[in-house]
């Protein structure tokens, strides 16, 4: 049994001290998106236009499908000569015109490409730094990696919440306020749903 609630307690800690900076950012992002309307931010938009090479411009050829990535020359081009990152993503096609849209967290971007004329335009949208760990907290436009660190991050805020729990049935018989705070925090929630949430 001491093996048991050692075992218990080592894995509360870890789980506590794997998620602490995670759970500090997703409380206080929980405070932001839940204020959003009263945080004021100044969207920075920044426009550029250039025009392709006629040797980059000669040898794109529109793919057979409508959403296929860029060419990976027309990738390198954009990264070295523009500092335009788009990786993988998907462009839509046409006879002429290539048009991809690149949304990140805290903003968006896009850019266009006439393919008759060479002509490229991209406009990149910043909303700053609350909303880009706001969007984090959502996980939007933010990849893979971070929807699998979301994941693995739930699963040791349920560790830790789990053992939390055993751990204070342990020692709830030396500490009568355990169960009804507990229950508070059950019951509270649901009130304010049935009594305030239509």
């Amino acid at each position: 049994m001491k093996i048991y609630l050692g075992s218990l307690r080592e894995w509360h800690w870890v789980s506590s001290a794997i998620c602490l900076i995670g759970m500090l950012l997703f409380a206080i992002t929980g405070i932001t998106l839940n204020h959003a309307a009263q945080i004021k931010a100044t969207p920075q938009v920044i426009t550029q236009e250039a025009q392709l090479p006629a040797d980059i411009l000669s040898a794109i050829a529109v793919p057979g499908e409508d959403n296929a990535p860029l060419p990976p020359f027309l990738q390198h081009w954009l990264q070295d000569a523009q500092q335009i990152h788009v990786g993988e993503q998907l462009a839509e096609w046409s006879e002429d015109e290539v048009y991809l849209s690149l949304p990140r967290p805290g903003g968006d971007a896009w850019l266009s490409i006439d393919l008759t004329s060479g002509e490229l335009l991209y406009e990149r949208t910043d909303r700053g730094w609350i909303s880009y760990f706001n969007d984090l907290h959502k996980g939007r436009n933010t990849g893979v990696a971070w929807s699998w660190f979301i994941d693995v991050f739930a699963v040791f805020c349920i560790i830790f919440c789990v053992t939390g729990l055993i751990l204070l049935k342990r020692y709830a018989s030396g500490r009568p306020a355990t169960w009804p705070m507990v229950g508070l925090g059950l019951v509270l929630p649901w009130v304010l749903i049935l009594l305030f949430i239509h």
